[in-house]
């Protein structure tokens, strides 16, 4: 039975400037349409890339420590306790950033269970994420530079 206070992180996040460690809370209960995840952000690091999802609502509680918080409308601290939404689509966006010396916690608590399409702004890419409850399935990121025009490679079925 997962535990958020002895929890298994089951996600580690080794990328310089983003190194994290998750523990996927929703998936280790056997849930299958809701998402939590507990994070565990050391100093000086990022929990993940400015992005926003076009198909996933996220709710995210701070449990420890003062974590930056991107949006599009301004940079700001948050505090324990507090809870921040973001919904879908570019309104949404959002990053959470670990500018203090002490190691911070917060829960995310999401739709899941459905296809999500995610847009990394700062990198201008597109992810295609399939989100499956026992995890895998597609996972694929584009430039969002490379798009082709519908028709593309598209032509009349032969007869048969």
């Amino acid at each position: 039975m997962p535990n958020i206070y002895e929890p298994e992180f089951d996600e580690p996040r080794e990328h310089p400037g983003f190194r994290a460690r998750r523990a996927r809370i929703g998936r280790q209960a056997g849930g299958e349409r809701l998402g939590l995840s507990l994070w565990e952000l050391p100093a000086g690091q990022a929990a993940y890339p400015y992005h926003y999802h076009l198909g996933e609502e996220e709710l995210v509680v701070v449990l420890e420590g003062r974590p930056s918080l991107r949006t599009p409308d301004a940079r700001r601290e948050l505090a324990p306790g507090e809870v921040v939404a973001f919904l879908r689509g570019e309104d949404g966006a959002h990053q959470l950033v670990n500018e203090t010396e002490e190691t911070i916690r917060f829960l995310a608590i999401s739709t899941s269970g459905d296809p999500d399409l995610v847009v990394y702004a700062d990198s201008n890419k597109l992810g295609a994420y399939e989100r499956l409850p026992e995890g895998g399935g597609l996972r694929a990121l584009f430039r969002l530079g490379d798009t082709v025009d519908y028709w593309e490679g598209e032509s009349r079925p032969a007869p048969e």
